[in-house]
C-alpha cells in the first residue's frame, strides 16, 4: 500500500512540470533598486546646505516661534461676558499616595482628602481678560493693581501688553486654568473665599460700577 503512494505522487511531481507553460513577457521589466534613505537624506541636507535652504529654514522658524510666543493660540470656547455669574470651586483633592515631609513624616496618607487652601493663602485675584479688548485691559488696570492681581490674557499678545502697560501679564496658555475654574466668558475673577475660590464673570459695565 506504501508503494503505491509513493507511485502516485510521483507521477502527480513528475506532471507538474508538462502542465506549465510559458506565456513569454508581458509588459516592461525593471531592475529593482532600492535607495539607501539615509544616503538620500544626507544628499537633501547637503543641497539645502549648498543653496542656503537651511538658514531659511531656521529663520522661518524662529520667525514662527516668536509669533507664537508673542501671541499665543486664543483659549477656546471663552467669549464675551454679557451677564454676571458667580460660583466657587472647590480645589479639595484625593490623595493618590502617602506625602511625606523631608524627614519622613507623613503629612498626608492615601486616600485623605485634602484642601490646600486650609494651609495656604491666595493673596492675588486671578483676573481674566481679552488681551484685544481695549475695554477690559483698561477696566482691569484701573480696579487691579500689580501687587493684589495677576492679569491673565486668554486672547492677545501678553509681551507687547507688558511693554505697553508697564505690567505683569500672564496668557492661560491652553486653556488650562479657564478649563479647571469652569470660566466661560471674560472678564472674570477668580479670588479666595475661606476655604474655596470664588469665581466670578461679569460684564465690563457692571464691574465699572
Amino acid at each position: 500500500m506504501n508503494i503505491l503512494r509513493v507511485m502516485i505522487v510521483s507521477l502527480i511531481l513528475c506532471a507538474v512540470p508538462s502542465m506549465a507553460k510559458d506565456y513569454g513577457q508581458r509588459g516592461a521589466v525593471f531592475p529593482i533598486a532600492e535607495t539607501d534613505l539615509l544616503r538620500s537624506i544626507e544628499q537633501k541636507l547637503k543641497t539645502l546646505e549648498s543653496n542656503g535652504g537651511i538658514e531659511k529654514m531656521n529663520a522661518e522658524l524662529a520667525r514662527r516661534t516668536e509669533a507664537k510666543v508673542r501671541r499665543p493660540e486664543p483659549v477656546w470656547g471663552v467669549g464675551l461676558a454679557v451677564k454676571r455669574r458667580s460660583w466657587v470651586y472647590d480645589p479639595t483633592v484625593a490623595v493618590q499616595h502617602d506625602i511625606l515631609d523631608t524627614k519622613g513624616n507623613v503629612i498626608a496618607r492615601k486616600g485623605q482628602r485634602v484642601n490646600p487652601l486650609s494651609f495656604v493663602r491666595v493673596r492675588q485675584a486671578l483676573v481674566f481678560i481679552d488681551g484685544d479688548d481695549r475695554d477690559q485691559i483698561d477696566w482691569a488696570i484701573a480696579k487691579y493693581k500689580d501687587s493684589n492681581s495677576k492679569l491673565i490674557f486668554v486672547k492677545g499678545a501678553p509681551l507687547d501688553a507688558m511693554t505697553k502697560y508697564q505690567r505683569r501679564v500672564y496668557f492661560d496658555q491652553g486653556g488650562y486654568l479657564t478649563d479647571r475654574f469652569g470660566i466661560r466668558a471674560v472678564p472674570a475673577v477668580v479670588e479666595q473665599a475661606g476655604e474655596v475660590m470664588r469665581v466670578s464673570e461679569f460684564p465690563v459695565a457692571i464691574g465699572r460700577q
